[in-house]
């Protein structure tokens, strides 16, 4: 189904989207488009269901077109000091305060916002997959993080964020284990469940079983 190319046609309307909520590591990246109400791509969706090859190719199309775009950046430390969800919605704050058009409308992605100035917004759950303008900046937000997540994974190698992007892989986790935390790593989040660490020693004490020659069954009663 194509993606609606408005919500309210009379007013200019700046989709907002944010990427990296979830991370264990680095910034959370947001974004703020604005899309000319005649505006039509059938390629253009939700981020999430789309290829890293086809978010990539739709950015500069997106930066083409819009009438105005912009990110905004909140970091680790930020992201410590006020929380994830604050985080997110200050991303986004400050993405429209770089929009060279004043966006009379603001379509969030989500359920909760924090009101900017005097603009109305209107919430939209999974928005990004609804409205161009929403899907457009989940792209921009996207692959702008993925940007920085890759830049910063040739400084850390051994936690992959070229291909998990800081999310909470088991490999990025068993390298949290081996190697400790970075600089960029997100203090505040739980960044090995107490769970987590049992499956892991679990492993380690059956590895090293197995590495003595000796047969072990593990029953489930």
């Amino acid at each position: 189904m194509a993606l609606k190319s408005f919500f309210n046609k009379e007013l200019v309307e700046a989709g907002c989207d944010e990427a990296g909520r979830g991370c264990l590591a680095g910034p959370v990246y947001a974004s703020a488009v604005i899309l000319p109400k005649k505006y039509r791509n059938k390629w253009l969706n939700d981020s999430k269901k789309l290829s890293d090859a086809d978010r990539y190719e739709l950015r500069p199309e997106i930066e083409e077109k819009a009438l105005a775009w912009a990110v905004g950046i909140v970091d680790h430390k930020e992201i410590d000091e006020i929380n994830i969800l604050n985080a997110s919605f200050l991303g986004m704050h400050r993405a429209i305060d770089q929009l060279k058009l004043k966006p009379e409308l603001l379509l969030i992605d989500g359920n909760r916002f924090n009101v900017y100035k005097s603009i109305p917004h209107q919430c939209i759950i999974g928005g990004d997959a609804k409205y161009l303008s929403i899907a457009a900046a989940s792209i921009l937000a996207k692959t702008y993080r993925d940007d920085f997540m890759k830049a910063a994974a040739l400084t850390h190698p051994e936690y992959s964020w070229e291909s998990n992007m800081g999310y909470a892989t088991r490999k990025h986790r068993d390298a949290i284990r081996l190697h400790g935390v970075t600089p960029i790593h997100r203090m505040s989040f739980t960044l090995l469940p107490a769970q987590l660490e049992l499956d892991l020693e679990t492993e380690f004490d059956l590895e090293s079983t197995q590495d003595a020659n000796i047969d072990l069954e593990l029953e489930t009663e």
